[in-house]
């Protein structure tokens, strides 16, 4: 773990800091794959949105990439995450780059349909689609959901719209299309999913972004969770539908796989 580029035996932040007390800060999340960050420059540009959306100071970019660097290096496969703390009255702001191990998934993804009312939902809201910290609603959902004996949450607007999930994105199949909420609902704009829309569209699966009611998953048969730990992950329940992981959605991994070999060498 570094703190503004400084490792610590036992690093530390201020329980001041408005990052713990009010959820005041922003974050990524990158795929380390090998010791080798994915997307970097993506990601460092939503965090630069996120952090200009919360008027927080961001360190030089050049500062960020080589503490990406070695953290991922360091750590191997699995996920590099930054974190932009606000600071408060007695303590400066921090950023903190760590690593962590992947987590484990079953086979195919049980989601709950959960409402969702903090999320914009297509209405506008200055920090729509920020990757802020203040993500404990959409922990609440996840909790939800597995209380039901699902695995996660699938999250729905007011008006009955196709969301996201608490972290990732989702898509599905009808008829060979792939289709996805857009980003003008207000979810945030994975990195995972534009890759996953640009090797589909370059692959000639066709793709069709929009505004869906829960209804449409009706005629899907296929369902995919997209995010960087899950990349392109297979669901297999929606509430009461069942899907299986159907040619689409496996030749769609394959072909995300091969792009991040390409870019990474």
């Amino acid at each position: 773990m570094l703190i503004d580029g400084i490792s610590s035996a036992v690093p530390a932040i201020s329980v001041f800091d408005d990052a713990l007390l009010r959820g005041d800060g922003c974050f990524e999340a990158l795929r380390s794959y090998d010791g080798r960050p994915f997307r970097v420059a993506d990601h460092l540009d939503r965090m630069t949105r996120s952090a200009s959306a919360l008027d927080l100071p961001l360190p030089d970019k050049r500062d960020l990439e080589r503490w990406i660097a070695q953290v991922a290096k360091e750590g191997g496969d699995g996920i590099v995450r930054v974190v932009l703390t606000r600071g408060g009255p007695t303590t400066a702001s921090h950023t903190i780059v760590l690593w962590e191990p992947l987590p484990d998934y079953p086979r195919l993804l049980r989601l709950k349909e959960v409402v969702a009312p903090w999320h914009p939902g297509g209405f506008p809201w200055d920090l729509a689609g920020v990757k802020w910290l203040s993500y404990a609603p959409n922990m609440a959902a996840s909790r939800a959901a597995k209380r039901a004996g699902f695995d996660d949450a699938l999250l729905i607007s007011r008006e009955g719209s196709i969301l996201e999930g608490p972290t990732f994105s989702i898509a599905w199949v009808i008829d060979g299309v792939l289709e996805t909420p857009e980003l003008a609902l207000g979810i945030l704009a994975s990195v995972t999913r534009r890759v996953a829309l640009s090797v589909a569209e370059s692959g000639g699966i066709q793709v069709r972004e929009g505004r869906f009611p829960l209804e449409r998953l009706e005629a899907a048969t296929e369902v995919v969770a997209l995010s960087t730990t899950k990349e392109i992950y297979p669901v297999g329940t929606v509430g009461d539908r069942l899907f299986e992981a159907g040619p689409v959605s496996r030749r769609l991994a394959t072909m995300f796989s091969r792009r991040v070999e390409e870019e990474l060498g």
